[in-house]
C-alpha cells in the first residue's frame, strides 16, 4: 500500500494482536465511562472520505450523537480560520519549486497527468509542497467523483442541534506531521502513481471493506502492513494518541463528548481505546 492511501485515511487513518480485544474489535462506536465523569462520552471511528454507496450511519450512531453535549474532531472543523491555516501550511517555504523535485521527463509526465486525468494545471502547485498533489491524487483512489465525509455530516447534524464543536489538536500540529515526510520520497510516490505502479485503489477498497464490517482490528492491521520505513506511523498514530488522552480527559470531565477521529487511531496497544483503559476508564463497544 502506498503512502497516498495511508494519508487519505489518517488525514488525514502497528497491528498488535490483543486477546482481550478479540471479541470486541468489531465496532466503530464506543462508550466511555468511569472516574470523575458525570455522563458517558463516546468514541467514533471515521473514515475521512468514502463513496456515497459505502457510507452508512445507523440509528444507534445518531442517537448517541444526540446524547452528547459537545462534538470533538481531530481539529476544530468549525473554526473559520482552519482552512486558511491548512492552505498556508501547504506552501513550500524552501527555495525549491515543485519542478525541482523531478527530472524534466518526470515533471512533464506529472504535468500531463494532472491536466488529462484531474483537469488541473500544474502551475497552481508550483509554490506548494509535493504532498499537496499527493493529497489530491489520493482522493482519486476512492473511486467515485463525489465522495462524502463523515466529519462533514456529523458536523452538520451537530450544528442543527446547536452542539459546540471542538478539536483535539491544532492545524499546525497536523501540518507538522506532513512536514516530517521527506519531500523527495513524496515526489517518488507521485511518479509511481502516475506510472500506474501504485495500487492505492485496491488498498483503499480493502480499508473500506474492513470499515463497513466495523472491524477496526483488521483496519488497523491494514494500515500497519502498509507501513514504509520513510513514513513514521508512530508519529501519525501512537504519538498523537498519547497526546490526545489528557485532552480527552479534560473535555470529558466537563461534558458528554462525542469524539469522532480516524478509525485507525482506535485499535492496538497504543490505540485510544487501550490508552483510555490504561488511564482507568471503562471503554465498551456499542452496537
Amino acid at each position: 500500500m502506498k503512502m497516498s492511501t495511508k494519508l487519505l485515511l489518517l488525514l488525514a487513518c502497528i497491528f498488535i494482536s490483543l486477546p482481550a480485544f478479540s471479541k470486541q474489535g468489531k465496532s466503530l462506536l464506543w462508550r466511555i465511562t468511569g472516574k470523575d465523569m458525570q455522563k458517558p462520552s463516546y468514541l467514533f471511528g471515521t473514515i475521512h472520505l468514502i463513496c456515497p454507496d459505502d457510507y452508512f450511519w445507523t440509528d444507534t450512531m445518531q442517537a448517541t450523537l444526540k446524547r452528547a453535549d459537545v462534538v470533538c474532531f481531530e481539529m476544530d472543523l468549525d473554526a473559520p480560520e482552519i482552512f486558511l491555516e491548512v492552505a498556508k501550511g501547504m506552501i513550500n517555504n524552501e527555495e525549491k519549486k515543485l519542478k525541482d523535485y523531478f527530472s524534466d521527463d518526470e515533471y512533464a509526465a506529472l504535468q500531463k497527468y494532472l491536466s488529462d486525468s484531474v483537469g488541473v494545471d500544474i502551475a497552481v502547485f508550483q509554490m506548494m509542497k509535493p504532498v499537496a498533489i499527493q493529497t489530491l491524487l489520493a482522493e482519486r483512489a476512492i473511486g467515485c467523483t463525489m465522495p462524502v465525509s463523515y466529519e462533514a455530516n456529523i458536523m452538520v447534524a451537530a450544528k442543527k442541534e446547536n452542539k459546540e464543536i471542538i478539536g483535539l489538536e491544532t492545524p499546525r500540529e497536523q501540518l507538522d506531521l506532513f512536514d516530517n515526510l521527506p519531500a523527495d520520497s513524496v515526489a517518488r510516490d507521485l511518479i509511481d502513481i502516475i506510472r500506474s505502479k501504485d495500487d492505492s485503489k485496491d488498498d483503499y477498497n480493502r480499508l473500506v471493506t474492513a470499515y463497513k464490517k466495523q472491524d477496526i482490528a483488521a483496519l488497523h492491521r491494514l494500515i500497519v502492513e502498509s507501513g514504509k520505513k520513510d513514513l513514521d506511523l508512530g508519529g501519525f498514530l501512537d504519538v498523537r494518541n498519547e497526546k490526545w488522552i489528557p485532552r480527552m480527559v479534560d473535555k470529558m470531565d466537563q461534558n458528554a463528548v462525542f469524539f469522532a477521529v480516524g478509525a485507525g487511531h482506535l485499535w492496538g496497544k497504543n490505540g485510544v481505546i487501550a490508552l483510555l483503559r490504561k488511564s482507568g476508564y471503562k471503554v465498551e463497544p456499542i452496537k
